[in-house]
């Protein structure tokens, strides 16, 4: 925590000494956490962090208003709801790290819609350093440590894929404080393969900014304008696979895994600013029952994001 606020107060002050004309790069942090919303809740996604940059490159399209490329590194930590017993018993959802790297490309189209892909390479099960990470938290913020960790996921390699696509609905009412769009996502590796599907919305505390030079999908890249709204987003969830629960595709050396529930419900609302160089967000999370056990529930979580606009030599699309 006393990272994360010393960053924050660094991209204060280069926020406000430093503005550039052309942004053609970000680089930010993404930390989740079930203390973000509940110093008593602690459950299952229990710890998040993302490091990323992206930048502008030029797209030959000419339905493409921009075209990024982002790179990200992080690591997911998922624990069950009790955590000092090693009681098997007692588990209703197994302990799992996921670190990982990621190359991701991004098309933002001038009618609004979007299209990203990615792939991610990584480790699940002890190589991802997900005791010694959560262990060593609790160590710094006094907390007692988590028993049980002996019992995680195994190690298994990641190779995973994510797809997203968000198209504008309604473009015809041209209402410059709220839009709706529909977005669909899909996962496909060896850790986690599911569909989902459905809805966000943006309310605006001031006019809205076109979904090519927002922050809602990153693209707040090569663009000077300023954002601040809020938005809600629901979704079904479809989850054919997840290693975290069931333990490695090609063995079966985990010592707890459990049964998914197949369909989910999702929902999300958050804050996004955006001033100058600095973007800041906050979100609420909220995940649905994803296992089968009697005491796993559906649970929450906070996220806060934070990025700093840079100015570089890359050649970009210009504004449409």
């Amino acid at each position: 925590m006393k990272i994360f606020f010393r960053i924050l107060s660094f991209f204060l002050l280069c926020s406000t000494t430093s503005w550039s004309q052309k942004n053609n790069a970000e680089i930010g942090l993404v930390t989740d956490n079930d203390l973000y919303t509940s110093s008593k809740n602690d459950m299952y996604y229990t710890n998040g962090l993302e490091l990323f940059y992206r930048h502008i490159v030029e797209s030959q399209n000419p339905e493409v208003a921009k075209k990024t490329v982002t790179f990200k590194v992080g690591q997911y930590i998922y624990t069950p709801r009790f955590v000092n017993t090693p009681e098997i018993s007692i588990m209703d959802r197994p302990y799992a790290g996921y670190l990982f790297g990621e190359l991701g490309q991004s098309l933002f189209f001038k009618k609004e819609s979007v299209f990203q892909a990615d792939v991610r390479l990584g480790y699940l099960g002890p190589n991802s350093f997900g005791r010694q990470t959560q262990n060593n938290f609790h160590k710094i913020v006094g907390y007692p440590k988590l028993l049980g960790w002996e019992h995680q996921i195994q190690n298994a390699l990641a190779i995973q894929t994510h797809f997203l696509y968000s198209k504008k609905l309604f473009r015809e009412r041209n209402n410059q404080f709220t839009d709706v769009h529909f977005r669909s996502e899909a996962n496909l590796g060896t850790i986690f393969t599911g569909v989902s599907t459905g809805l966000i919305t943006r309310i605006g505390f001031k006019k809205l900014t076109r979904i090519y030079d927002s922050n809602l999908y990153g693209a707040s890249v090569g663009s000077n304008e300023s954002e601040f709204y809020a938005y809600v987003s629901t979704s079904v969830n479809y989850q054919l696979y997840d290693a975290t629960i069931e333990g490695s595709l090609f063995n079966n050396n985990s010592p707890v895994t459990f049964d998914l529930v197949p369909f989910r419900f999702n929902g999300e609302a958050g804050i996004k600013y955006r001033k100058n160089n600095l973007n800041l967000y906050y979100t609420f999370m909220y995940r649905g029952r994803e296992l089968v056990h009697p005491t796993n529930t559906g649970y929450f979580y906070g996220s806060v994001g934070i990025s700093y606009l840079l100015n570089t030599k890359n050649k970009a699309n210009k504004k449409p």
